[in-house]
């Protein structure tokens, strides 16, 4: 592959695409299959208020990035915020840690994609069909950047208009319009006026809430590849936020309305490949859409293939940021004669494709070893961007510039990012308290992986490279970012 002459990559990515890649990258199986279990957990209220918690929480997220993103727009912009507004050790561990958390996210997705598949072909093996997704993947990603987000503009479009129709279908229901057998009203009210579990409840939501709301963060790597940032990323967080809200908010209150909320159905689909227990698929049965089941997988297909065709774009642009900055060895950022960096792309695909193997090998533990490491990942980026913009925006007014200047500014600081903090944290504590209770040592390295994978390279790169956290005086606000 020719080498591009000039030391960039091409910022051809339109407003539609980036809005997309962070809508699409935050819609996937969580909400076509696990959003059943969590009004089985916490009642429909219960599940509707810690959904909204968190989208709140993602939106203040989104404006601090879109913030820092408009100023200096950039490829792989966690670990360029990082090092820039925190300390370069801080750059260092984030920048690892969010590509690692991609790299193995595509080999979970692409072994998702073989069981789907089964649901029509089912005496073909299941690795096949993986493999070839795996291969379309590295194709598309190969090429320009553009090619990527005209793909995942497309990908993405499906799954909006999939939950359009169910939300028209599920009004429709509850108006009456279309029969149904179930009791609105009874179904809202069930427990304690709609909540069940009480606060335990509530908070076990709220920890699968932000899991469901990671990859809108993504509109951060689009920046530094985007034909005019300035303009783009801030349509992209208003715009995405509100339909976040509206899909997920909405598809619950459908759920809740129409699915009674013991429905053993709803529980087994968090954990079940089978996708006739979607709770999409039940409320689309009962309205007498015959072919419900297919029209379901069909869509949960196009959606894992999104999933991995984002994490491939986001774990590659992260390495290549990382080897601009010296953090990484400096082949990975050498660039193809499209502006993609080819070699950041073979290590991530590699990365994915081994992950891949040693789980339809055998080795099944090491992979769900792996997949366990990547599970904090997101919070913990989330901790990182938050931090890094109130270091920004602190530098900012400590050297003097005009907060009125600023192409877009967050709104409520230091509110947004100090609620981005807080609630990071309980999620990362509390993602399993039980297992220190019983010291059931196996589920704590299961669970809480993700927290050394960060915090040991962050000091091994602090104690060699002598890295300090930079005064807010000295932190650099006038260079332009490298893309």
């Amino acid at each position: 592959m020719a080498e591009q002459n000039q030391n960039a990559i091409q910022q051809e990515l339109k407003t539609r695409h980036v809005s997309m890649i962070a809508l699409g990258g935050s819609i996937g199986t969580g909400l076509f299959l696990a959003s059943g279990a969590t009004v089985s957990q916490a009642g429909p209220m219960g599940a509707i208020t810690a959904y909204l918690v968190m989208g709140v929480m993602v939106y203040f997220l989104m404006t601090s990035l879109g913030e820092m993103a408009t100023y200096m727009p950039t490829t792989g912009s966690f670990s360029e915020y990082g090092n820039r507004f925190i300390e370069p050790a801080m750059g260092f561990a984030l920048g690892w840690n969010y590509w690692f958390n991609w790299a193995i996210t595509i080999a979970a997705e692409v072994s998702a994609v073989g069981l789907v598949a089964q649901f029509w072909l089912p005496h073909v093996p299941a690795w096949v069909f993986s493999a070839v997704v795996l291969a379309l993947i590295f194709f598309i990603n190969l090429f320009s950047v553009s090619t990527f987000g005209e793909t995942e503009f497309w990908l993405s479009t499906i799954k909006v208009v999939t939950i359009g129709f169910f939300l028209f279908v599920g009004v429709l229901t509850i108006l009456g319009v279309i029969h149904s057998n179930q009791n609105v009203m009874h179904n809202l009210s069930v427990g304690n006026h709609g909540f069940v579990g009480g606060f335990q409840g509530v908070l076990s939501v709220f920890l699968v809430a932000g899991f469901s709301f990671q990859g809108t963060e993504m509109v951060g790597i689009t920046a530094g590849e985007a034909k005019e940032p300035s303009k783009s990323v801030p349509k992209a967080i208003n715009s995405v936020f509100w339909r976040i809200l509206l899909f997920y908010i909405g598809a619950i209150f459908v759920i809740s309305a129409l699915v009674y909320y013991k429905d053993p159905n709803l529980l087994s689909a968090a954990n079940n490949n089978d996708i006739t227990v979607s709770p999409f698929t039940i409320v689309f049965k009962n309205a007498g859409i015959a072919f419900a089941a297919s029209l379901m997988n069909a869509v949960i297909l196009t959606s894992i293939i999104s999933a991995a065709n984002s994490a491939t774009y986001a774990a590659n642009r992260t390495l290549y940021a990382l080897a601009k900055k010296g953090q990484a060895p400096k082949v990975f950022s050498k660039l193809s004669k499209f502006g993609v960096p080819w070699a950041s792309l073979l290590l991530t695909i590699f990365v994915g494709m081994f992950a891949f193997l040693s789980d339809i090998k055998g080795g099944s533990e090491a992979y769900t070893w792996l997949v366990a490491a990547s599970g904090l990942s997101g919070f913990i980026a989330w901790l990182g961007i938050a931090l890094a913009h109130l270091r920004f925006r602190r530098a900012y007014v400590r050297q003097g510039k005009d907060l009125n200047k600023l192409v877009y500014k967050a709104r409520w600081f230091p509110f947004g990012p100090i609620l981005a903090i807080v609630l990071s944290i309980v999620v990362i504590v509390l993602q399993d308290p039980t297992s220190f209770t019983h010291f059931d040592w196996e589920k704590i390295g299961m669970t809480y992986l993700s927290v050394p994978i960060v915090v040991i390279p962050y000091i091994v790169y602090k104690i060699v490279k002598k890295s300090k956290l930079i005064p807010l005086d000295k932190i650099d606000l006038d260079s332009k970012a490298e893309h």
